[in-house]
C-alpha cells in the first residue's frame, strides 16, 4: 500500500515537472519568439522543448512555394547561441547560422512546396554548470 502511494506521489510529480516546463515554453515563445515574426504570417505551428548544452534535434517542416517565411529559432537566455541548419530531404545543407551576421532568424523566399529538414544543436559551453532552457523553433 506504501510502495502504491510513492509511485502515485511520483507519477504526480513528475506530470507537474513535465506541465511547468510546457507551460515555461509556451510563455517563452509568446513573449520573446512570436515578436521576431511581425510582418509574417506564422503558420499556427511552433516547436519548442527544453534542451540541454550538447542537445541536438532535427524537426520536419512543409515549406510552400511561393510565400515569404522567416524561420525564428531561439534558445533561453540561460543557452549558448543555438546553432541551426535547414538542410532539404536529402540531407544537403541549404542555409546554416554559424556565420551569420544575426544568429536566429532566417527570411527566404520558397520557389516550390518541400519539406526541409531544420537541424538545432545548444553547443556545450564547455562550463562546469550545465544549463537547460527552452528552444523554439517557428516560421
Amino acid at each position: 500500500m506504501v510502495t502504491m502511494k510513492k509511485i502515485a506521489l511520483f507519477v504526480a510529480l513528475v506530470s507537474l515537472v513535465v506541465t511547468q516546463s510546457q507551460a515555461q515554453c509556451r510563455a517563452f515563445t509568446k513573449n520573446r519568439v512570436l515578436p521576431n515574426l511581425s510582418g509574417y504570417i506564422q503558420n499556427e505551428n511552433y516547436n519548442a522543448a527544453l534542451f540541454m548544452e550538447g542537445d541536438e534535434s532535427e524537426v520536419l517542416m512543409t515549406f510552400y512555394g511561393g510565400k515569404n517565411y522567416r524561420l525564428v529559432v531561439m534558445g533561453h537566455p540561460v543557452l549558448p547561441d543555438v546553432e541551426f541548419e535547414i538542410l532539404d530531404t536529402n540531407d544537403e545543407l541549404l542555409y546554416s547560422n554559424k556565420d551569420a551576421a544575426v544568429k536566429n532568424l532566417f527570411d527566404f523566399r520558397m520557389a516550390n512546396t518541400q519539406q526541409l529538414k531544420v537541424r538545432v544543436k545548444v553547443p556545450d559551453s564547455g562550463g562546469t554548470l550545465v544549463h537547460q532552457g527552452c528552444v523554439t523553433i517557428v516560421a
